[in-house]
């Protein structure tokens, strides 16, 4: 999406960010190669948000061009904690037509072919129910290749007007990841205080990673059950994308072969150094 960060002057400056496409930003900058798959419009904005990723190192050919649609647009507010609240327009993005265009075939087809399939709660609302039950049928028929689905809660109220509904889309992605990326504000938004256990009911077949308010993430894998702790940043500016980067950065480790404890604690060096820095992207030369 197109993001607008308002200043402190009330002025709006201009970037670009969205939960997933943050993690391929990240995961792209530690050395996983990494595509991007989505759909934008023909207009400029769409060009400029290409030319971008490309410059990020993101792979942009799996991305759908639709003429006459556009990107969405989201602002960003902080408030003197850090702490950010986000004001969407995205309802008739082009995005929300990659499982419904007849001309996303063909990329729809790759996503089997990857090592690894990331997404997240945001990524199910925008579809609709046809839409996520053809995207579920390419993540299992991705699995069955022996291919990994990951998969960050990120769940936002507002864009699941009916919570049963949610709670369905969640249980279906839940049963095809390998590895669940969640945290406890997320469950208790979704399920109310049987989140954890709903959570932790897959936790025989997938790797569970739960991030705790307190910044300790519990991680269960293959048997073991450990707690990484967080230190918490001293000058937080904006805590956009603190979840996206450690999806990015805990990912990235696994692929890379480290064990999960050494994941998080990435995951916690990474997020902890995009929160001292405003929008969701941080400079190159910031990066740990």
């Amino acid at each position: 999406m197109i993001e607008l960060r308002e200043e402190a002057d009330h002025r709006l400056s201009r970037g670009y960010g969205g939960d997933t496409f943050n993690t391929a930003v990240y995961l792209a900058r530690l050395g996983t190669r990494t595509d991007y798959i989505t759909a934008l419009g023909d207009d400029s904005w769409s060009d400029e948000l290409i030319a971008a990723w490309n410059e990020e190192g993101v792979g942009t050919q799996q991305v759908l061009r639709l003429p006459g649609r556009l990107p969405g647009l989201y602002i960003i507010q902080t408030d003197p904690k850090g702490e950010r609240r986000f004001s969407y327009w995205r309802e008739t993005a082009a995005a929300r037509l990659l499982f419904q265009a007849p001309e996303a075939e063909s990329i729809i087809k790759t996503i089997g072919t990857y090592d690894m399939v990331y997404l997240s709660g945001i990524s199910l609302s925008l579809y609709g129910d046809n839409g996520r039950d053809r995207l579920f049928d390419v993540l299992h028929d991705a699995r069955s290749k022996g291919r990994r689905v990951a998969f960050d809660t990120n769940f936002r109220p507002r864009g699941w007007p009916d919570p049963g509904i949610a709670r369905t889309a969640f249980g279906r992605a839940f049963a095809c990841a390998d590895i669940i990326l969640a945290s406890t504000e997320d469950l208790d938004l979704l399920f109310g205080k049987s989140g954890v256990e709903e959570l932790l009911g897959c936790s025989g077949r997938a790797e569970i990673v739960l991030k705790h308010p307190d910044l300790t993430c519990r991680v269960l894998s293959q048997g073991a059950d450990i707690v990484v702790p967080g230190k918490p940043a001293d000058d937080v500016v904006d805590t956009t994308a603190a979840g996206d980067s450690f999806a990015a950065a805990y990912l990235h480790a696994r692929l890379s072969g480290e064990d999960p404890q050494s994941a998080a604690a990435a995951g916690h060096r990474l997020a902890g150094q995009v929160v001292r820095y405003r929008g969701a992207i941080i400079p190159r030369d910031a990066m740990p």
